[in-house]
C-alpha cells in the first residue's frame, strides 16, 4: 500500500504529513483536515429488480461499469483537493426516485458471516485506487434501509465482523470504518445494538478489534452527537444534513467540548457549499453530499458542471489550491435539464451559483407563471430541506425561467425549454 493514514490529536496525516500541507502555497488552516464526499453507491448492486437501474442513459444495470466509473473520477476530485469518499457496503437511499424499502443491496450472507465475492472486488478495487492517488476510503457497513435484511442482533455482529475482517486482511493502510451509517434513524431504531449508545460503542469496538486496529467511527443523524459513541471513536463521524451553517457550527462546538482531542468529520451534509467556510474557520473535516449526481444509481462520478463543480472549486479555494476565476455567465447553472436525467416524467430543477452567498433569493417560472421561491441555499424548485427537493413534471416544450436576484438588487436571467 501506498498511502497510509495516521492520526494525531484532531488531525490527519498521510505518509507522516498532515494532509494537504503538501500543496505548495497552502493555507495552514486546511492542514490535517480530510475533505470529502458521500459516494456511498460506489458498490452498489439490486438483487430484487436491476433492471429499473438501467436509465440516466444508460441501456442496462452494470455494476462493474458503476464502480468503474468511479474510479475514474478520483484523480480529477483529487486535483481539487478531495481526499476521501465514503463508500457504503449496503450503500444508500435513491431519495428522489425509488423506494429503499424495495432494493436489496444487501451483500451480506443470511448469517452475516460472510459477504458477497462481487461486492468485495468491487470495494478492493476503490481503496486500491484511491490508495494508488493518496486519498482514504471510508468504508460504511451497515445502513438503516438494509438492516430489515440482517435477521438479528447476532448477524449485525457477525457483519461488522466480517466487513472489519476483510479490511485487516487485505491490510488496508488507507481505510476508516463507519459501523453504521446513522445508527439512530430509520429502522436502525428497532436495533438497540446499533441505535443505542452502548450498543453502537460494541460494535465500534469489535470493528476496531477485528479489523487490527483500523480507525473507526459511527454517524448518527443529521445534527446528533452522543458522547458515548464519540468516546468510543477514534473519528469522531457528524452528519450536518438539514442544519443552517449557525447549526453546524454549534454542533461542532458541543462534540469539541468533550474535550475528547479526536478528529471531526462530517462525512454527509448537503450540496450547501458555504459549510466549507464553517468547517475551514472551526477545523472539521466536511462531506458534500449531492443526492441529483451522486446517490441515484447509475450516478455521475465526475465533477459535473453546476454544483459539483462549484463545490470542487470552494474545496480548492479553502485549502489554497489556485484556480483561474470564471465567466459571470459560468456562475451560475440552471440545473434539472441534462437529457438523461429524467424520471417518470419528473426532473429536479435548481439553480447551483459559484457564490450562493451573493443571492438574496430565486424564483422559478413555467411559461412567465410563477411556480417557486426559493430564498435559502441550495436554491431548490420545492425545497424540502438541505439535500431534497420535490420532483416537478414537466411537459415537451415548458419554458423554464430562474430569476436570481442577487443581494446587491440586481438580476440574472437563465432560461430553459423542455426538449
Amino acid at each position: 500500500m501506498k498511502t497510509t493514514l495516521n492520526i494525531e490529536d484532531e488531525f490527519f496525516l498521510i505518509n507522516g504529513r498532515k494532509i494537504y500541507s503538501e500543496i505548495a502555497g497552502s493555507k495552514p488552516r486546511s492542514h490535517g483536515l480530510l475533505m470529502n464526499a458521500r459516494f456511498i453507491q460506489g458498490v452498489f448492486d439490486d438483487k430484487a429488480d436491476p433492471a429499473r437501474f438501467a436509465r440516466f442513459g444508460w441501456d442496462a444495470w452494470d455494476p462493474e461499469r458503476n464502480t468503474h466509473n468511479l474510479i475514474e473520477a478520483l484523480p480529477e476530485w483529487y486535483a481539487y483537493g478531495l481526499r476521501a469518499i465514503t463508500v457504503g457496503f449496503q450503500g444508500g437511499m435513491p431519495v428522489l426516485t425509488i423506494a429503499n424499502e424495495t432494493i436489496n443491496n444487501n451483500p451480506y450472507s443470511e448469517d452475516g458471516k460472510s459477504i458477497d465475492e462481487k461486492y468485495l472486488e468491487r470495494m478492493d478495487a476503490i481503496i486500491r485506487a484511491a490508495d494508488h492517488l493518496g486519498m482514504i476510503v471510508i468504508v460504511s457497513l451497515l445502513y438503516q434501509g438494509q438492516s430489515p435484511r440482517l435477521r438479528d442482533a447476532r448477524t449485525i455482529r457477525n457483519a461488522v465482523t466480517a466487513g472489519s475482517r476483510f479490511l485487516r486482511e487485505n491490510g488496508y493502510t488507507n481505510v476508516i470504518i463507519e459501523t453504521a451509517n446513522e445508527c439512530n434513524v430509520g429502522y436502525f431504531r428497532d436495533r438497540p445494538l446499533v441505535s443505542s449508545s452502548e450498543g453502537a460503542a460494541t460494535l465500534l469496538d469489535l470493528a476496531r478489534y477485528e479489523s487490527g486496529g483500523l480507525p473507526v467511527g459511527c454517524s448518527m443523524g443529521g445534527g446528533d452527537y452522543d458522547r458515548e459513541i464519540a468516546e468510543a471513536s477514534d473519528v469522531i463521524l457528524i452528519h450536518g444534513n438539514g442544519l443552517t451553517r449557525q447549526q453546524y457550527s454549534n454542533q461542532v462546538r458541543a462534540v469539541r467540548a468533550f474535550g475528547l482531542n479526536k478528529p471531526i468529520v462530517c462525512n454527509e451534509d448537503s450540496p450547501c457549499i458555504r459549510r466549507l467556510d464553517v468547517a475551514f474557520d472551526t477545523q472539521t473535516s466536511w462531506g458534500y453530499y449531492n443526492n441529483h449526481t451522486k446517490q441515484e444509481p447509475p450516478a455521475d462520478w465526475s465533477v459535473t458542471p453546476g454544483e459539483d463543480l462549484f463545490f470542487a472549486r470552494r474545496m480548492a479555494r479553502g485549502i489554497g489550491i489556485p484556480l483561474h476565476e470564471l465567466p459571470v455567465e459560468e456562475q451560475f447553472v440552471f440545473m434539472g435539464f441534462e437529457p438523461a436525467m429524467t424520471y417518470k416524467g419528473l426532473r429536479w430543477l435548481r439553480i447551483a451559483a459559484e457564490h450562493p452567498e451573493r443571492i438574496d433569493f430565486v424564483r422559478f417560472f413555467c411559461n412567465d407563471r410563477l411556480v417557486f421561491t426559493a430564498y435559502d441555499e441550495p436554491f431548490y424548485l420545492h425545497y424540502q430541506t438541505t439535500w431534497i427537493q420535490q420532483g416537478v413534471v414537466v411537459n415537451l416544450g415548458d419554458i423554464w425561467r430562474a430569476e436570481v436576484t442577487l443581494s446587491d438588487g440586481s438580476t440574472v436571467q437563465l432560461e430553459k425549454e423542455i426538449m
